[in-house]
């Protein structure tokens, strides 16, 4: 595990399956960066994650034909625009329609973790 000792990089991640928001949890953690996940893709309850936690990245599991995280990644965008959102995802068109949703990246599922912990290092960094 990274040791800093500096104040911790947070992330929230957001993941409809309990499983998947687990491991990535943990990989993330790992990776030294402070987690905070939630299972939902509530507006209100991102929305007051945000404002009370101020993490330095969002990652959101979006399906294309669930409008729902899309709709929260324009409403974080609104209110914090320099705030990265990452979409998570396993369509195949990801690549396609991310920037076109307001997202700044995207992982596509089953994901890779060092190109995961790379592309959220840009996003913090960047």
């Amino acid at each position: 595990m990274r040791l800093n000792t500096e104040q911790m990089e947070t992330i929230l991640v957001q993941d409809k399956d309990d499983a998947v928001l687990d491991v990535l949890s943990l990989a993330l953690q790992e990776e030294g960066f402070e987690v905070i996940s939630v299972n939902t893709c509530d507006e209100k309850k991102i929305l007051e994650l945000i404002d009370q936690q101020r993490p330095h990245v969002v990652m959101l599991d979006i399906r294309m034909s669930d409008q729902d995280c899309i709709d929260v990644c324009k409403l974080i965008k609104l209110k914090y625009p320099h705030l990265p959102v990452i979409a998570l995802s396993c369509n195949n068109n990801v690549h396609e329609q991310y920037n076109t949703n307001g997202f700044d990246g995207y992982i596509k599922k089953p994901f890779d973790l060092d190109l995961l912990y790379k592309i959220i290092r840009k996003h913090i960094s960047g």
